[in-house]
């Protein structure tokens, strides 16, 4: 079972709906104790990063988290759920994430449009499962003000340039995350979860 942490943010019923039309139970759930206990963990998002660290730490679930990230059980960061990964952000002032991954979230520069919003081409090496059988360049839907930097730049397996060119994903050993929005990218996106439903199932471990 995979668990899609509801921390109210995010679109949770798009991300459940999706992994059900590929036959993988998902349950969304805001108790810790679920959390800890799921094959697989998704966290989705959008908002504020500030609001959403607050919300994590009142529901008891930063633990759980931080022990499913751990313990290289599949977990799965979606756009804001993947920013709140970095070390910090400057959104609305610093404020510290979960800091799995090394690095701080930036706002995008002046003179660019921001959000960021629409479809957006990503390009990659081919080395994650979870871009299997998605070629380079293909498009994802994005919207966001802010963008992760990754003091690990190996970490990044996907690219997207607005402005400046950003890891639009991460992975390392069981661990995956987009800036863009999978559930919303249509063909593309449904294959890359499920890409991930296949590594939940197989109880694969990446190199």
């Amino acid at each position: 079972m995979i668990a899609v942490v509801d921390y109210g943010r995010g679109n949770l019923g798009s991300v459940q709906q999706a992994f059900a039309r590929l036959g993988m139970e998902a349950r969304v759930t805001e108790d810790a104790r679920v959390v800890a206990e799921a094959d697989a963990v998704v966290l989705p998002g959008d908002g504020a990063f500030h609001d959403a660290m607050d919300a994590l730490a009142r529901l008891g679930l930063l633990d759980a988290l931080r022990d499913c990230i751990e313990a290289e059980r599949p977990f799965l960061g979606i756009c804001l759920g993947y920013q709140l990964l970095f070390t910090e952000s400057e959104e609305f002032g610093h404020g510290k994430g979960l800091d799995v991954i090394h690095g701080p979230v930036r706002r995008f520069p002046a003179g660019l449009k921001v959000p960021h919003m629409g479809w957006n081409q990503v390009a990659h090496a081919g080395d994650s499962p979870l871009f299997e059988g998605i070629p380079s360049g293909a498009h994802f839907y994005f919207v966001h003000s802010y963008y992760p930097e990754t003091a690990d730049p190996s970490l990044a397996v996907g690219t997207c340039t607005y402005g400046v060119r950003f890891p639009a994903a991460v992975s390392r050993g069981a661990l995956f995350a987009t800036q863009f929005h999978p559930e919303k990218s249509q063909r593309w996106g449904l294959r890359l979860l499920e890409n991930f439903a296949a590594f939940v199932r197989d109880g694969r471990r990446a190199p």
